[in-house]
């Protein structure tokens, strides 16, 4: 009897445990495209929720106005949030997952506008088109331009070509879907920026005293390469070619949306990370020929383009048309 009462209490404490990380009370402000509302552009949030759904870990992000995020976090309303930077004031408190995404924040100018800039110190002058609510970071209203707040990426963008601002400043992906998918409009109407002006990680975090917390967290960072591999992220962050490193092997690959590559040697891919290039000098006589260009293609590796088999050099029937903007993600008008 006493056993059996023992395993009882065991079963009925794991399963209190269970009902209480089955469900994750997340809070963010609103951030398009990385965060937002529930049917609104939310690259990260649909990432994270990805990632916790694989391990059996529901989540539901609750919006705030911006300046009340950290607050809600440390103060125990909430069990974390899905895309947090990272700072010593949240570590204290705050269980960090592995970055899963990055932002790069690049300057857009019209078109023949010098866009060279690598510091905003360069700027001083120089009226520079802002999301409201983004968390910039205090230290750039010091910096040396004038920062426009605006309600989206579209209204930034119209400023822009208004001539209402001088720049404006969009994260890389927002940029990559632009050139994609506006190609003809990118091409006549506006230069980009090479350097990034401001750089940050994006983590899932969750207070520390949630029980179970370590085991979401390192469950969580096991799925992030094989999102990547099976193509969950491609499709979250709608871009062609992801480059990352996959397998673990401190080498880059270069990861299709599918393993039907087309005809043609892709020119362009999205970097998770910035450091995601592969050294220039070879290690040992075994270091591939060309780092940068290694193909992960259902599940196997190939060094260049060259090497990649010809039956995965067709084009994809499902592959959207990149003239065609994807509808509801953004509306940018020209």
């Amino acid at each position: 009897m006493r056993a059996s009462s023992l395993l009882l209490c065991l079963a009925i404490a794991t399963t209190a445990m269970t009902a209480q990380t089955a469900q994750l009370r997340l809070v963010s402000t609103a951030w398009p495209p990385f965060t937002n509302a529930a049917g609104q552009p939310r690259f990260a949030l649909d990432l994270v929720e990805a990632g916790l759904g694989r391990i059996g870990v529901k989540s539901e992000t609750t919006i705030v106005d911006d300046g009340q995020l950290t607050s809600l976090l440390l103060s125990g309303k909430f069990d974390g949030s899905a895309a947090v930077w990272k700072d010593a004031e949240r570590e204290r408190t705050l269980l960090f997952s592995q970055p899963y995404l990055e932002n790069r924040l690049i300057l857009v100018g019209r078109r023949g506008t010098d866009v060279s800039a690598t510091a905003f110190s360069s700027l001083k002058g120089k009226r520079i088109a802002i999301v409201e609510g983004y968390a910039y970071g205090e230290t750039i209203e010091t910096s040396g331009p004038t920062f426009v707040r605006t309600k989206t990426e579209e209204d930034s963008l119209k400023q822009l070509l208004d001539s209402a601002v001088d720049y404006t400043l969009m994260d890389e992906l927002v940029i990559q879907y632009i050139v994609k998918n506006h190609a003809e409009q990118a091409r006549t109407r506006l230069d980009f920026g090479s350097t990034p002006l401001l750089t940050r990680q994006l983590y899932l975090a969750i207070r520390k005293d949630l029980p179970d917390a370590e085991s979401i967290i390192t469950r969580f960072n096991a799925q992030l390469r094989s999102m990547i591999a099976d193509h969950t992220y491609h499709r979250l962050l709608h871009v062609s070619f992801i480059r990352a490193d996959v397998d673990g092997d401190g080498l880059v690959e270069l990861v299709p949306a599918s393993d039907s590559l087309g005809r043609v040697e892709p020119k362009d891919s999205y970097s998770l990370f910035s450091n995601t290039i592969a050294p220039p000098i070879p290690k040992s006589p075994t270091w591939p020929t060309n780092p940068n260009q290694r193909y992960m293609i259902g599940g196997s590796v190939y060094d260049g383009w060259t090497t990649v088999p010809d039956r995965f050099k067709v084009e994809d029937p499902k592959r959207p048309d990149p003239n065609k903007a994807t509808a509801g993600i953004f509306r940018f008008a020209w």
